[in-house]
Protein backbone atom coordinates (compact mmCIF):
# COMPACT_ATOMS: atom_id res chain seq x y z
CA UNK A 1 0.00 0.00 0.00
CA UNK A 2 1.28 3.15 -0.70
CA UNK A 3 2.22 5.55 1.48
CA UNK A 4 0.01 8.39 1.85
CA UNK A 5 1.35 12.19 1.77
CA UNK A 6 -0.89 15.96 1.27
CA UNK A 7 2.19 17.22 -0.74
CA UNK A 8 4.79 15.46 -2.70
CA UNK A 9 7.65 18.27 -3.36
CA UNK A 10 10.31 17.03 -6.05
CA UNK A 11 13.43 19.04 -5.26
CA UNK A 12 15.51 20.13 -2.11
CA UNK A 13 16.72 23.58 -2.90
CA UNK A 14 15.92 26.59 -1.52
CA UNK A 15 12.64 26.79 -3.03
CA UNK A 16 11.50 23.04 -1.98
CA UNK A 17 12.97 23.20 1.34
CA UNK A 18 10.90 26.65 1.88
CA UNK A 19 7.79 24.91 0.46
CA UNK A 20 8.42 21.99 2.77
CA UNK A 21 8.35 23.94 5.73
CA UNK A 22 5.77 26.30 5.39
CA UNK A 23 3.32 23.28 4.51
CA UNK A 24 4.59 21.01 7.47
CA UNK A 25 4.31 24.05 9.78
CA UNK A 26 0.81 23.66 8.80
CA UNK A 27 -0.09 20.51 9.91
CA UNK A 28 0.29 19.15 6.39
CA UNK A 29 1.56 16.11 5.79
CA UNK A 30 4.47 16.74 3.37
CA UNK A 31 7.62 14.16 1.74
CA UNK A 32 10.43 15.88 -0.24
CA UNK A 33 12.75 14.13 -2.48
CA UNK A 34 16.00 15.42 -3.34
CA UNK A 35 17.83 13.29 -6.41
CA UNK A 36 21.10 14.51 -4.98
CA UNK A 37 22.21 16.45 -1.94
CA UNK A 38 20.19 19.47 -0.39
CA UNK A 39 21.46 22.75 -2.30
CA UNK A 40 23.70 20.41 -4.03
CA UNK A 41 23.36 22.54 -7.41
CA UNK A 42 21.95 26.16 -7.93
CA UNK A 43 20.77 26.96 -4.40
CA UNK A 44 24.74 26.34 -3.25
CA UNK A 45 26.15 28.22 -6.38
CA UNK A 46 24.36 31.65 -6.00
CA UNK A 47 26.03 35.17 -5.24
CA UNK A 48 25.44 34.18 -1.26
CA UNK A 49 23.79 37.83 -1.61
CA UNK A 50 20.04 38.99 0.38
CA UNK A 51 18.78 41.83 -1.32
CA UNK A 52 16.66 43.94 -2.92
CA UNK A 53 18.49 43.95 -6.54
CA UNK A 54 19.39 47.02 -6.92
CA UNK A 55 19.99 46.80 -11.02
CA UNK A 56 16.61 45.91 -11.57
CA UNK A 57 15.27 49.01 -11.32
CA UNK A 58 16.96 49.60 -14.18
CA UNK A 59 14.65 47.00 -15.45
CA UNK A 60 11.25 49.03 -14.04
CA UNK A 61 11.05 45.63 -11.98
CA UNK A 62 9.54 47.76 -8.78
CA UNK A 63 7.65 45.19 -6.93
CA UNK A 64 10.08 42.24 -7.62
CA UNK A 65 12.92 44.88 -5.22
CA UNK A 66 9.83 45.87 -2.91
CA UNK A 67 9.13 42.23 -2.25
CA UNK A 68 12.75 41.60 -1.98
CA UNK A 69 13.73 44.46 0.30
CA UNK A 70 10.86 43.63 2.57
CA UNK A 71 12.54 40.22 2.27
CA UNK A 72 16.21 40.77 3.40
CA UNK A 73 14.18 42.09 6.78
CA UNK A 74 12.31 38.99 7.32
CA UNK A 75 15.60 36.74 7.00
CA UNK A 76 17.50 38.85 9.32
CA UNK A 77 15.22 38.29 12.23
CA UNK A 78 14.67 34.59 10.99
CA UNK A 79 18.19 33.75 10.44
CA UNK A 80 19.93 36.05 12.36
CA UNK A 81 23.39 33.67 12.17
CA UNK A 82 23.32 33.25 8.79
CA UNK A 83 21.91 36.26 7.26
CA UNK A 84 24.65 39.55 8.42
CA UNK A 85 24.49 43.24 7.20
CA UNK A 86 26.75 43.68 4.32
CA UNK A 87 27.98 47.66 3.24
CA UNK A 88 28.52 47.98 -0.58
CA UNK A 89 30.01 50.52 -2.15
CA UNK A 90 29.40 51.69 -5.42
CA UNK A 91 32.59 53.18 -7.51
CA UNK A 92 31.89 55.78 -9.48
CA UNK A 93 33.93 56.32 -12.25
CA UNK A 94 34.75 56.88 -16.65
CA UNK A 95 31.97 55.12 -18.26
CA UNK A 96 29.41 54.43 -15.01
CA UNK A 97 25.56 55.04 -14.92
CA UNK A 98 25.47 59.23 -14.42
CA UNK A 99 25.73 60.21 -10.69
CA UNK A 100 22.26 61.56 -10.55
CA UNK A 101 20.99 58.31 -12.15
CA UNK A 102 22.37 56.50 -9.26
CA UNK A 103 21.34 58.64 -6.59
CA UNK A 104 17.80 58.50 -7.74
CA UNK A 105 18.15 54.66 -7.79
CA UNK A 106 19.16 54.27 -4.36
CA UNK A 107 17.22 57.03 -3.15
CA UNK A 108 14.27 54.49 -4.22
CA UNK A 109 16.17 51.56 -2.79
CA UNK A 110 16.21 52.90 0.51
CA UNK A 111 12.61 53.70 0.78
CA UNK A 112 11.05 50.80 -1.51
CA UNK A 113 10.70 47.79 1.00
CA UNK A 114 9.63 49.88 4.11
CA UNK A 115 10.39 49.79 7.70
CA UNK A 116 14.56 49.00 7.46
CA UNK A 117 16.87 48.27 9.64
CA UNK A 118 19.63 48.34 8.05
CA UNK A 119 21.75 52.28 7.22
CA UNK A 120 20.66 54.33 4.31
CA UNK A 121 22.81 55.48 1.38
CA UNK A 122 25.30 58.03 1.00
CA UNK A 123 27.71 59.63 -1.54
CA UNK A 124 31.59 59.17 -0.60
CA UNK A 125 34.46 60.93 -1.28
CA UNK A 126 37.07 57.77 -2.24
CA UNK A 127 39.92 60.22 -2.64
CA UNK A 128 39.59 60.84 1.37
CA UNK A 129 37.65 57.99 2.88
CA UNK A 130 39.45 54.59 4.04
CA UNK A 131 36.40 52.74 1.96
CA UNK A 132 38.62 53.89 -1.43
CA UNK A 133 41.88 52.65 -0.52
CA UNK A 134 42.07 49.33 -2.85
CA UNK A 135 40.48 51.36 -5.90
CA UNK A 136 42.20 53.33 -8.59
CA UNK A 137 43.57 56.95 -7.28
CA UNK A 138 41.10 57.81 -10.75
CA UNK A 139 38.17 57.32 -8.90
CA UNK A 140 37.20 60.01 -6.91
CA UNK A 141 33.52 59.33 -5.53
CA UNK A 142 31.20 56.71 -4.76
CA UNK A 143 28.50 55.65 -2.97
CA UNK A 144 27.86 53.39 0.04
CA UNK A 145 24.43 51.47 0.33
CA UNK A 146 23.42 48.19 2.77
CA UNK A 147 22.22 44.72 1.55
CA UNK A 148 22.99 41.35 3.25
CA UNK A 149 25.00 38.27 2.78
CA UNK A 150 24.96 34.59 3.71
CA UNK A 151 25.56 31.21 3.20
CA UNK A 152 23.37 29.68 0.70
CA UNK A 153 23.87 25.54 1.16
CA UNK A 154 23.08 26.64 5.28
CA UNK A 155 20.21 28.28 4.66
CA UNK A 156 18.97 25.50 2.51
CA UNK A 157 19.89 22.64 4.80
CA UNK A 158 18.17 24.58 7.93
CA UNK A 159 15.09 25.31 6.34
CA UNK A 160 15.02 21.68 5.66
CA UNK A 161 16.26 20.66 9.03
CA UNK A 162 12.70 22.92 10.63
CA UNK A 163 10.56 21.16 7.56
CA UNK A 164 11.73 17.89 9.88
CA UNK A 165 11.25 18.98 13.09
CA UNK A 166 7.79 20.17 12.18
CA UNK A 167 7.00 16.48 10.50
CA UNK A 168 8.06 16.70 6.68
CA UNK A 169 10.01 13.75 5.85
CA UNK A 170 13.33 14.79 4.02
CA UNK A 171 14.50 12.11 1.53
CA UNK A 172 18.12 13.09 -0.24
CA UNK A 173 19.61 10.68 -2.71
CA UNK A 174 15.85 9.89 -3.66
CA UNK A 175 14.67 10.66 -7.16
CA UNK A 176 11.35 10.52 -8.81
CA UNK A 177 11.27 8.19 -11.66
CA UNK A 178 7.55 8.19 -12.28
CA UNK A 179 4.00 9.67 -11.24
CA UNK A 180 0.61 9.76 -12.61
CA UNK A 181 -2.93 10.89 -11.16
CA UNK A 182 -4.93 7.78 -10.16
CA UNK A 183 -7.83 7.95 -8.63
CA UNK A 184 -7.66 11.77 -7.16
CA UNK A 185 -4.09 11.03 -6.25
CA UNK A 186 -0.54 11.26 -7.31
CA UNK A 187 0.84 7.53 -8.08
CA UNK A 188 4.70 8.42 -7.60
CA UNK A 189 7.72 6.20 -7.46
CA UNK A 190 10.81 6.98 -6.07
CA UNK A 191 13.64 5.27 -6.14
CA UNK A 192 16.64 6.10 -3.73
CA UNK A 193 20.55 5.78 -4.38
CA UNK A 194 20.48 1.92 -3.72
CA UNK A 195 18.30 1.08 -6.04
CA UNK A 196 15.29 0.49 -3.36
CA UNK A 197 11.83 1.85 -4.45
CA UNK A 198 9.11 3.46 -2.79
CA UNK A 199 5.73 4.17 -4.20
CA UNK A 200 3.32 7.09 -2.58
CA UNK A 201 0.68 8.92 -2.76
CA UNK A 202 -0.16 12.81 -2.66
CA UNK A 203 -2.97 14.97 -2.66
CA UNK A 204 -0.65 17.45 -4.52
CA UNK A 205 2.72 17.26 -6.44
CA UNK A 206 4.78 20.30 -6.30
CA UNK A 207 7.61 20.60 -9.02
CA UNK A 208 10.50 22.57 -7.44
CA UNK A 209 13.30 21.13 -9.48
CA UNK A 210 14.97 24.18 -10.98
CA UNK A 211 16.39 23.63 -13.71
CA UNK A 212 15.40 20.36 -14.10
CA UNK A 213 11.32 21.38 -14.03
CA UNK A 214 10.59 20.58 -17.62
CA UNK A 215 12.29 16.70 -16.70
CA UNK A 216 10.01 16.57 -13.62
CA UNK A 217 7.12 17.81 -15.92
CA UNK A 218 8.02 14.76 -18.58
CA UNK A 219 7.77 12.38 -15.91
CA UNK A 220 4.68 12.96 -14.98
CA UNK A 221 3.08 13.24 -18.46
CA UNK A 222 2.09 17.14 -17.99
CA UNK A 223 2.76 19.56 -20.40
CA UNK A 224 2.92 24.02 -19.94
CA UNK A 225 3.14 26.85 -21.80
CA UNK A 226 5.68 28.33 -19.24
CA UNK A 227 9.45 28.50 -20.54
CA UNK A 228 12.45 28.53 -18.73
CA UNK A 229 15.13 30.37 -19.78
CA UNK A 230 18.70 28.35 -18.36
CA UNK A 231 21.20 30.85 -17.35
CA UNK A 232 25.19 30.17 -16.05
CA UNK A 233 26.76 32.03 -13.34
CA UNK A 234 30.07 31.53 -12.54
CA UNK A 235 32.13 32.91 -9.73
CA UNK A 236 36.09 32.83 -8.29
CA UNK A 237 37.10 32.94 -4.46
CA UNK A 238 40.66 34.58 -5.10
CA UNK A 239 43.06 35.68 -1.55
CA UNK A 240 41.76 38.50 0.55
CA UNK A 241 41.90 41.62 -1.74
CA UNK A 242 41.80 43.85 0.93
CA UNK A 243 40.56 44.54 4.67
CA UNK A 244 37.36 45.26 6.03
CA UNK A 245 33.74 43.34 6.16
CA UNK A 246 32.30 45.73 3.34
CA UNK A 247 31.65 44.56 -0.77
CA UNK A 248 32.18 46.48 -4.24
CA UNK A 249 29.98 46.65 -6.70
CA UNK A 250 31.63 47.32 -9.89
CA UNK A 251 30.27 48.21 -13.83
CA UNK A 252 31.80 46.85 -15.87
CA UNK A 253 32.59 48.02 -19.41
CA UNK A 254 29.66 46.09 -20.73
CA UNK A 255 27.54 48.09 -18.45
CA UNK A 256 27.16 44.08 -16.65
CA UNK A 257 27.72 44.58 -12.99
CA UNK A 258 30.69 42.26 -11.05
CA UNK A 259 30.89 42.44 -7.24
CA UNK A 260 33.70 41.62 -4.70
CA UNK A 261 32.88 40.73 -1.22
CA UNK A 262 34.80 39.11 2.14
CA UNK A 263 34.50 35.30 1.81
CA UNK A 264 35.21 32.80 4.63
CA UNK A 265 38.01 34.86 6.51
CA UNK A 266 41.24 35.18 3.76
CA UNK A 267 39.29 35.26 0.45
CA UNK A 268 37.29 37.58 -1.41
CA UNK A 269 34.29 36.39 -3.57
CA UNK A 270 34.24 37.65 -6.97
CA UNK A 271 30.86 37.38 -9.54
CA UNK A 272 28.78 36.87 -11.32
CA UNK A 273 29.03 35.94 -15.07
CA UNK A 274 25.74 35.32 -16.69
CA UNK A 275 25.62 33.31 -20.11
CA UNK A 276 22.72 30.90 -21.62
CA UNK A 277 23.36 27.38 -20.85
CA UNK A 278 22.11 24.60 -22.93
CA UNK A 279 22.87 20.75 -21.27
CA UNK A 280 22.66 19.40 -17.72
CA UNK A 281 22.92 22.05 -15.02
CA UNK A 282 24.75 19.29 -13.08
CA UNK A 283 27.76 19.88 -15.67
CA UNK A 284 27.81 23.30 -15.65
CA UNK A 285 31.65 24.92 -14.84
CA UNK A 286 33.58 27.98 -14.94
CA UNK A 287 35.32 28.46 -18.47
CA UNK A 288 38.58 30.18 -18.43
CA UNK A 289 37.17 32.86 -20.23
CA UNK A 290 34.79 33.57 -17.54
CA UNK A 291 37.39 33.55 -14.84
CA UNK A 292 39.31 35.80 -16.56
CA UNK A 293 36.21 38.52 -17.50
CA UNK A 294 36.01 38.80 -13.85
CA UNK A 295 39.39 39.23 -13.44
CA UNK A 296 39.46 42.07 -16.33
CA UNK A 297 36.58 43.54 -14.99
CA UNK A 298 37.75 43.89 -11.06
CA UNK A 299 41.23 45.24 -12.44
CA UNK A 300 39.09 48.31 -14.10
CA UNK A 301 38.91 49.74 -10.58
CA UNK A 302 41.10 47.89 -8.11
CA UNK A 303 44.77 49.04 -7.97
CA UNK A 304 46.03 45.40 -7.25
CA UNK A 305 43.63 43.03 -9.24
CA UNK A 306 43.34 39.26 -9.20
CA UNK A 307 44.32 37.07 -11.89
CA UNK A 308 43.65 33.84 -13.27
CA UNK A 309 46.56 32.36 -11.55
CA UNK A 310 45.28 33.41 -8.34
CA UNK A 311 41.78 31.43 -8.07
CA UNK A 312 41.85 28.84 -5.10
CA UNK A 313 38.52 27.89 -6.15
CA UNK A 314 35.61 28.31 -8.66
CA UNK A 315 31.77 27.78 -8.68
CA UNK A 316 28.84 27.58 -11.87
CA UNK A 317 25.36 27.73 -11.24
CA UNK A 318 22.58 27.20 -13.29
CA UNK A 319 19.66 29.54 -12.74
CA UNK A 320 15.90 28.33 -14.15
CA UNK A 321 15.11 32.19 -14.66
CA UNK A 322 11.73 32.22 -16.15
CA UNK A 323 11.11 33.29 -20.15
CA UNK A 324 10.35 36.47 -20.93
CA UNK A 325 11.87 36.94 -24.02
CA UNK A 326 14.38 39.93 -23.32
CA UNK A 327 17.12 40.14 -25.36
CA UNK A 328 20.24 39.34 -22.68
CA UNK A 329 20.19 37.02 -19.72
CA UNK A 330 21.40 39.93 -17.37
CA UNK A 331 18.20 41.49 -18.13
CA UNK A 332 15.90 38.13 -17.79
CA UNK A 333 13.21 38.57 -15.00
CA UNK A 334 13.91 37.01 -11.50
CA UNK A 335 10.59 36.49 -10.82
CA UNK A 336 8.46 33.53 -10.42
CA UNK A 337 5.57 32.27 -11.92
CA UNK A 338 3.38 29.24 -11.01
CA UNK A 339 1.54 26.73 -13.54
CA UNK A 340 -1.10 25.00 -11.64
CA UNK A 341 -2.30 22.10 -13.54
CA UNK A 342 -5.98 20.23 -12.79
CA UNK A 343 -7.14 17.23 -13.70
CA UNK A 344 -9.66 17.95 -16.86
CA UNK A 345 -11.63 14.75 -16.13
CA UNK A 346 -12.08 15.74 -12.59
CA UNK A 347 -9.93 13.51 -10.47
CA UNK A 348 -8.24 16.49 -8.52
CA UNK A 349 -4.58 15.77 -8.04
CA UNK A 350 -2.94 18.97 -8.53
CA UNK A 351 0.57 19.69 -9.66
CA UNK A 352 1.96 22.70 -9.37
CA UNK A 353 5.57 24.00 -10.75
CA UNK A 354 7.57 26.91 -10.30
CA UNK A 355 9.75 28.97 -13.00
CA UNK A 356 12.15 31.32 -11.87
CA UNK A 357 12.83 32.78 -8.09
CA UNK A 358 15.62 33.85 -6.30
CA UNK A 359 17.08 33.18 -3.15
CA UNK A 360 15.93 36.21 -0.95
CA UNK A 361 12.40 35.74 -2.02
CA UNK A 362 12.14 31.96 -1.07
CA UNK A 363 10.18 32.28 2.24
CA UNK A 364 7.77 34.47 -0.23
CA UNK A 365 7.33 32.81 -2.99
CA UNK A 366 6.93 29.11 -0.37
CA UNK A 367 4.05 31.50 0.81
CA UNK A 368 2.54 32.26 -2.15
CA UNK A 369 2.59 28.58 -3.69
CA UNK A 370 0.06 27.21 0.10
CA UNK A 371 -2.04 29.97 -0.88
CA UNK A 372 -2.27 29.13 -4.31
CA UNK A 373 -2.75 25.14 -3.27
CA UNK A 374 -5.55 26.53 -0.35
CA UNK A 375 -8.69 25.66 -2.20
CA UNK A 376 -7.07 22.04 -2.68
CA UNK A 377 -5.92 21.94 1.27
CA UNK A 378 -8.99 22.01 3.49
CA UNK A 379 -8.43 22.55 6.92
CA UNK A 380 -4.41 23.90 6.92
CA UNK A 381 -3.24 26.33 9.17
CA UNK A 382 -2.60 29.53 8.11
CA UNK A 383 0.74 31.68 7.32
CA UNK A 384 3.31 31.62 9.95
CA UNK A 385 6.98 31.71 9.01
CA UNK A 386 7.42 35.15 8.51
CA UNK A 387 7.55 35.11 12.62
CA UNK A 388 9.64 32.24 12.88
CA UNK A 389 13.22 31.43 13.63
CA UNK A 390 15.16 29.22 11.79
CA UNK A 391 17.05 26.99 14.11
CA UNK A 392 19.97 27.66 16.04
CA UNK A 393 18.53 31.15 15.27
CA UNK A 394 17.66 32.06 19.65
CA UNK A 395 20.77 34.29 19.77
CA UNK A 396 22.20 36.26 22.45
CA UNK A 397 22.06 39.85 23.09
CA UNK A 398 25.18 40.73 20.36
CA UNK A 399 24.61 38.03 17.74
CA UNK A 400 26.98 35.81 16.35
CA UNK A 401 29.96 37.65 18.08
CA UNK A 402 28.67 37.30 21.27
CA UNK A 403 27.34 33.45 21.00
CA UNK A 404 31.22 33.20 19.55
CA UNK A 405 32.74 34.53 22.76
CA UNK A 406 30.55 32.92 24.99
CA UNK A 407 31.57 29.30 23.20
CA UNK A 408 35.49 30.40 23.72
CA UNK A 409 34.73 30.93 27.38
CA UNK A 410 33.06 27.90 27.95
CA UNK A 411 35.14 25.86 25.61
CA UNK A 412 38.38 27.44 26.18
CA UNK A 413 40.30 24.15 24.07
CA UNK A 414 38.44 25.79 20.94
CA UNK A 415 40.24 28.06 18.48
CA UNK A 416 38.83 31.26 17.50
CA UNK A 417 38.43 30.57 14.17
CA UNK A 418 36.13 27.31 15.01
CA UNK A 419 34.47 28.91 17.70
CA UNK A 420 33.48 31.60 15.05
CA UNK A 421 32.90 29.32 12.53
CA UNK A 422 30.39 27.37 14.44
CA UNK A 423 28.50 30.54 16.17
CA UNK A 424 28.43 31.12 12.29
CA UNK A 425 26.75 28.40 10.86
CA UNK A 426 25.04 26.53 13.95
CA UNK A 427 24.02 29.46 16.00
CA UNK A 428 22.81 28.48 19.54
CA UNK A 429 22.67 24.78 18.60
CA UNK A 430 26.72 24.75 18.43
CA UNK A 431 26.33 23.47 22.34
CA UNK A 432 24.09 20.51 21.34
CA UNK A 433 27.42 19.67 19.24
CA UNK A 434 30.12 20.60 21.89
CA UNK A 435 27.64 19.28 24.94
CA UNK A 436 29.95 18.79 27.92
CA UNK A 437 33.13 18.50 26.26
CA UNK A 438 36.05 19.64 27.92
CA UNK A 439 38.62 19.13 25.86
CA UNK A 440 39.51 18.68 22.16
CA UNK A 441 39.65 14.92 22.62
CA UNK A 442 36.53 14.69 24.43
CA UNK A 443 34.80 15.86 20.47
CA UNK A 444 36.62 12.65 19.12
CA UNK A 445 38.42 12.25 16.21
CA UNK A 446 39.82 15.60 14.50
CA UNK A 447 39.78 15.77 10.64
CA UNK A 448 41.51 19.44 10.82
CA UNK A 449 40.52 22.74 10.26
CA UNK A 450 38.45 22.63 13.89
CA UNK A 451 35.95 19.66 12.41
CA UNK A 452 35.58 17.27 15.06
CA UNK A 453 34.29 13.77 14.88
CA UNK A 454 30.58 15.50 17.00
CA UNK A 455 30.52 18.16 14.53
CA UNK A 456 30.44 14.88 12.03
CA UNK A 457 27.72 13.52 13.98
CA UNK A 458 25.66 16.63 13.98
CA UNK A 459 25.74 16.68 9.79
CA UNK A 460 24.99 13.13 9.48
CA UNK A 461 22.51 12.60 11.73
CA UNK A 462 20.42 15.76 11.82
CA UNK A 463 21.34 17.48 8.19
CA UNK A 464 21.80 14.23 5.91
CA UNK A 465 25.67 14.47 4.89
CA UNK A 466 26.58 11.61 3.46
CA UNK A 467 30.14 12.31 1.08
CA UNK A 468 33.34 14.46 2.14
CA UNK A 469 31.98 16.94 -0.60
CA UNK A 470 28.33 17.46 1.53
CA UNK A 471 30.64 17.86 4.74
CA UNK A 472 33.41 20.54 3.23
CA UNK A 473 31.29 22.45 0.82
CA UNK A 474 27.48 22.16 1.38
CA UNK A 475 27.80 22.51 5.22
CA UNK A 476 30.88 23.73 5.43
CA UNK A 477 33.68 25.97 3.28
CA UNK A 478 36.29 23.77 4.75
CA UNK A 479 37.27 22.59 1.82
CA UNK A 480 39.10 26.02 0.98
CA UNK A 481 41.56 25.63 3.33
CA UNK A 482 41.73 21.13 3.69
CA UNK A 483 44.72 20.06 2.72
CA UNK A 484 44.83 16.76 0.19
CA UNK A 485 45.35 14.43 3.59
CA UNK A 486 42.70 15.78 5.35
CA UNK A 487 40.43 15.30 2.35
CA UNK A 488 41.45 11.76 2.00
CA UNK A 489 41.04 10.76 5.55
CA UNK A 490 37.65 12.29 5.34
CA UNK A 491 36.03 10.81 2.27
CA UNK A 492 37.19 7.51 4.11
CA UNK A 493 35.78 8.18 7.06
CA UNK A 494 32.27 8.92 5.46
CA UNK A 495 32.05 5.60 3.35
CA UNK A 496 33.29 3.63 5.78
CA UNK A 497 30.46 5.03 8.05
CA UNK A 498 26.57 4.17 8.20
CA UNK A 499 24.90 6.40 8.24
CA UNK A 500 21.16 6.86 9.97
CA UNK A 501 18.21 8.63 8.56
CA UNK A 502 18.79 12.04 9.32
CA UNK A 503 16.64 12.89 12.73
CA UNK A 504 14.23 15.82 13.62
CA UNK A 505 15.25 16.36 16.95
Amino acid sequence: MSERVDLLVVGGGINGVGIARDAAGRGLRVLLCEKGDLAGATSSASSKLIHGGLRYLEHGAFRLVREGLAEREVLLRMAPHLVHPLRLILPHGQGARPRWVVRAGLYLYDRLGGACTLPGSRHLDLRRDPLGAPLRDTVRFGFAYSDCATDDARLTVLSARDAALRGAEILTRTELVGARREAGVWRAQLRNADGATREVAARILVNAAGPWAREVLALTGLTTRARLRLVKGSHIVVPKLYAGDHAYLLQNDDRRIVFVMPFEREYSLIGTTELPFAGDPAAAQITPEEALYLCRAVARWFTAPPRPDDVVWSYAGVRPLHEDRARNAAAVSRDYVFDVDIDGAGAGAPALSIFGGKLTTYRRLAEHVLARLAPYLPGAGPPWTAGSVLPGGDLPAGGVAALAAALSRRYPFLAAATAQRLAKSYGSHSCRILGDATSAAALGRGFGQGLSEAELHWLVEREWARTSDDVLWHRTKLGLSATPAEVRELTAYMQQRQPRPAAAK
